[in-house]
């Protein structure tokens, strides 16, 4: 091994970025945020007023102006008493009493913090304000597909799936590829065009939304209306804290949800060239990386589903595992500043996490939305040495690549060293 001058300040520099990202848990690998820089200071609004009560705050944009010919639907009617218990109608904190103070450095207008077995609800901040959902509303839409879809059907994607606005996972016109993929691809990745296609076989973007929307009153979540099947701003979008908490838990009554939020990686396919462009290619296979940093980054983590509009700002929802208890965490209109959603998800659960084990301030509704409970067993994600091969191959592999290239550059540091030594002598 031959290293001289600057290629060998180079490798080191090398070897000590990789080594460094390896043992970080190869956060520096992940998908960027959709708005990771804010420039104004963001301070958490004040909602002990129930500025929220009824619809979420007015948007920044065109995107919920109605079509022609068509009209905003009215705000949802707000129920008496709040669903989950009279402490849950309050719009400020929420707490157990005798509870410490929250958290600094919480920016998101709204919170929760439950209990995903037991549904109990620990801590809030303005639990039923409406708010915009984002992509965080593909929740639903994940519930519906995996119980009406079969996940082996292959579907050829189009080009009205590649031409969708937002975040596109990567599908291509002539592409082929199974429920079980789009599920990856609109779970992991967030993906609008694999919405999109999920939505076609739902019988369309109304349809899909339709059925979202029979769900959630099913489920109780009476702050809550879907406007799109991915979470894109529109006409009469709303949901809440308490609302997205129970729609994450319902999803995790599901073992495929479960399994495919705690995913750091898998294959997704390419697309064949379009043969009506001369200069074009096959479009090969790629690997998506789940964009939910909290996975990579905090201590028992199952996973969760990430969001971001101009009107919504971030949301999140989220759920980790700690001594056998097993909490989730929804943020809505969150900025990065002072510090990241996951990093305040991060912050809360622990906040959780550390309150008796009797604490609570409400209850997550079952299907009924009589009582607190599971609406059917919960579903575990599966051991990270039980995934499956794609996923094994993800990060892991990854960070034992870098470790290895991080020592193999310190190793030829040292005969670099050992071999001048040798010569001076």
């Amino acid at each position: 091994m031959k290293i001289q001058g600057t290629s060998l300040l180079a490798a080191l520099c090398a070897g000590a970025v990789l080594a460094a990202t390896a043992v970080t848990g190869g956060a520096a690998a992940q998908p960027a945020s959709p708005s990771s820089v804010t420039t104004t200071p963001f301070t958490t609004p004040n909602t002990d007023g129930c500025p929220q009560k009824t619809t979420p705050p007015a948007p920044v944009d065109s995107s919920e102006v109605p079509a022609p010919g068509s009209t905003t639907p009215k705000p949802l009617a707000v129920p008496t008493p709040a669903v989950g218990g009279s402490r849950l109608g309050e719009c400020g904190l929420v707490l157990p009493k005798g509870a410490p103070a929250v958290p600094q450095d919480i920016s998101s207008t709204a919170w929760l913090v439950a209990d995903v077995d037991s549904g109990e609800v620990l801590a809030a901040k303005d639990p039923h304000g409406r708010y915009r959902p984002a992509s965080t509303i593909k929740l639903l839409l994940a519930i519906v597909a995996l119980r009406n879809l079969d996940l082996d059907t292959v579907v050829t994607g189009t080009q009205a799936d590649a031409d969708v606005d937002g975040t596109r996972v990567g599908i291509g016109p002539g592409g082929r590829y199974s429920n079980r993929q789009l599920m990856q691809a609109l779970i992991m990745a967030s993906g609008n065009d694999a919405a999109h296609a999920l939505a076609t076989q739902l019988g369309g973007d109304d349809a899909a939304v339709a059925k979202m929307n029979e769900l959630a009153k099913s489920l109780y979540l009476l702050d809550t209306r879907a406007a799109t099947p991915s979470g894109l701003d529109g006409p009469g979008m709303s949901t809440s804290a308490y609302d997205l908490s129970a729609a994450f838990r319902e999803a995790m009554t599901i073992p495929l949800f479960a399994e495919l939020i705690h995913t750091e990686q898998v294959d997704f396919p390419g697309y064949p060239r379009d043969p009506k462009i001369p200069e074009d290619k096959d479009h090969p296979g790629f690997v998506i990386a789940n964009d939910n940093h909290l996975l990579y980054n905090y201590d028992g983590a199952l996973g969760g589903k990430t969001g971001f509009t101009d009107d919504s700002r971030h949301t999140f929802a989220a759920a980790a595992e700690r001594n056998g208890r097993r909490l989730s965490i929804v943020l809505l209109q969150g900025e990065v500043l002072p510090i990241r959603p996951w990093q305040q998800a991060a912050r809360l659960l622990d906040y959780g996490f550390a309150l008796p084990r009797d604490a609570q301030v409400g209850a997550l509704p079952s299907r009924n939305g009589d009582s607190p409970g599971p609406t059917a067993p919960l579903a575990s994600p599966p051991p990270k040495d039980d995934a499956a091969p794609a996923a094994e191959s993800g990060n892991g592999g990854i960070r034992t690549a870098l470790l290895a290239a991080g020592l193999l550059a310190i190793l030829a540091l040292v005969l670099y060293v050992h071999r001048r030594t040798s010569r001076r002598r």
